[in-house]
């Protein structure tokens, strides 16, 4: 008995998503073609080179493309030529001029990609998109390619998480698509036989429902985070401890401890932007007091950036001018190297344009930081980033931060200050070794 052949499938960008997601389609046995229309980067990969930090991927990356799985191309021909099933996996940034998305990357995508399909195929959209997106995209598709109504579209949302982009692929905690298509849900269900028979729930709903998964998904987390953060204000002002009332609000396991853990705030690429878009989406459906409390989270979470140089410039003694400020952290979450709207680079700008010299340690984003902030000073290791410094800050919680030796950062800092923007380290272990320790909505 002959097998049926698999689907071949092409991912069309190469950034984060897309490179992940070609590397692990690879990996689960398909024959993938990359695209991108940044040769350099085309060229990185190829090469079997990351450009960017992301655990395990260059591992998955090599050993595909050693096998003849994988391969990368800035050619459309070549990728409508080979593949079966598409995914779009491009980028899509906050626009310039307003909260929402920018889907230039996107609709770019189907304008190349769809004058070249002359047979039938599945477009999969991963990209997230404003919701009502799908629906004029999929009938732009049908207009543009020569199979016509035998090139159909679906929407798939992806739910990677930085520094677990490998694991969330392969192991993902659900598959949605979006699609009233047979067709399109039976490529679907072929790209993922292996996760649904490990028992990953696969839903398949209409094209605006998948949609608004992702971004829903988003809107709901940055709400969480910013509750506790408007929690911890409130604990400032009141003298309470806001870490143990997290603790106390994570045993209701209708709320639980996920996305509570109260600090700095968040950033990156997907959650600032997402409620954003989300928001001027409702305004252009006439919905907008729905979403009008995503601006109080958004508010909440710029404010934690503001109240973290507050409580440093009260450490050192109510002016940056002239002062020496160690700082902690460059990436918007450790186990990434992503610096995209990272509030720890913010607070480093601002005490900095307040008149402080300030040094940045990063383990991975060092490089990345330095091409966006050249004001700012790096270290190329946490003992010099802070050698002199009348005040540290710890502002992205990677491990070899939270494990520091508070008696070895004690024998080069000028003052034993700290500002854990994280709420990762011991107050009292701290305190002990003779730190002023501080902490946002910490006694």
């Amino acid at each position: 008995m002959v097998a049926e052949a698999r689907s071949r499938i092409s991912v069309i960008g190469t950034g984060y998503l897309g490179a992940t997601h070609a590397a692990c389609m690879a990996e689960l046995g398909f024959e993938v073609i990359g695209l991108d229309v940044d040769a350099a980067k085309v060229a990185e990969l190829s090469a079997g080179r990351v450009p960017f930090y992301e655990p395990g991927l260059e591992e998955v990356l090599t050993r595909n493309l050693a096998s003849g799985r994988l391969r990368f191309t800035t050619d459309y021909d070549e990728a409508a030529r080979f593949a079966d099933v598409h995914f779009i996996c491009v980028g899509t940034p906050q626009r310039d001029d307003s909260g929402a998305a920018d889907l230039t990357y996107v609709k770019a995508a189907v304008e190349e990609l769809g004058p070249r399909l002359t047979r039938p195929a599945v477009v999969v959209g991963k990209s997230t998109v404003p919701v009502g997106t799908a629906s004029v995209l999929a009938a732009r598709l049908r207009a543009l390619a020569p199979a016509g109504d035998a090139v159909e579209l679906g929407w798939s949302p992806e739910f990677l998480r930085e520094g677990f982009g490998v694991t969330d692929t392969l192991h993902p905690n659900r598959i949605v698509i979006g699609t009233d298509s047979e067709r399109v849900e039976a490529a679907m269900r072929e790209v993922s036989a292996k996760q649904i028979a490990d028992g990953v729930p696969f839903l398949v709903t209409d094209l605006q429902t998948a949609e608004l998964v992702k971004i829903s998904a988003n809107a709901f987390l940055a709400t969480k985070i910013s509750f506790i953060n408007a929690m911890a204000e409130v604990s400032e002002a009141a003298g309470a401890d806001v870490m143990r009332l997290a603790e106390a609000l994570s045993y209701d396991d209708r709320i639980g401890g996920k996305f509570l853990g109260p600090g700095l705030g968040f950033g990156g690429g997907c959650l600032p932007k997402d409620i954003r878009a989300f928001m001027a989406r409702a305004d252009e459906l006439g919905v907008e007091p729905a979403l009008s409390f995503l601006r109080e989270v958004d508010a909440i979470n710029q404010r934690r950036r503001a109240r973290t140089v507050d409580i440093a410039r009260g450490l050192i003694g109510g002016g940056f001018a002239g002062r020496t400020v160690g700082v902690l952290g460059a990436a918007f979450k450790p186990n990434s190297d992503d610096i995209r709207d990272s509030p720890a680079l913010d607070v480093a700008s601002t005490i900095a344009s307040l008149g402080a010299t300030v040094t940045v340690y990063d383990p991975e984003a060092l490089e990345r930081a330095r091409r966006e902030h050249p004001e700012l000073n790096y270290a190329h290791s946490m003992l010099e980033a802070v050698r002199d410094a009348e005040v540290v800050l710890l502002l992205t919680e990677w491990a070899e931060f939270r494990d520091a030796d508070p008696d070895e950062l004690a024998k080069v800092v000028a003052e034993p200050k700290i500002v854990d923007g994280r709420n990762v380290l011991d107050p009292e272990r701290w305190r002990a070794r003779g730190w002023t320790y501080r902490a946002l909505g910490r006694p």
